[in-house]
């Protein structure tokens, strides 16, 4: 498969969550307490991740 979520461990003992597409990582998440917290941040990005809006924020004001 080309593209999966990860869930890890960091040097603090902390649970991640990553993302990755053909083994890049796309983008990691902050660092939780427990594995089903990490597990739910994989659900909810799942869940509303498709119809989130895009937020441009490169234009200089």
């Amino acid at each position: 498969m080309a593209h999966k979520f990860e869930i890890w461990k960091d040097k603090k003992g902390e649970f991640r969550v990553r993302f990755k597409y053909n083994s890049e990582v796309m983008f990691s998440t902050e660092g939780y307490s427990s594995k089903a917290s990490a597990q739910n941040a994989i659900d909810s990005i799942k869940k509303n991740g498709p119809d989130a809006p895009v937020e441009d924020n490169t234009s200089a004001a």
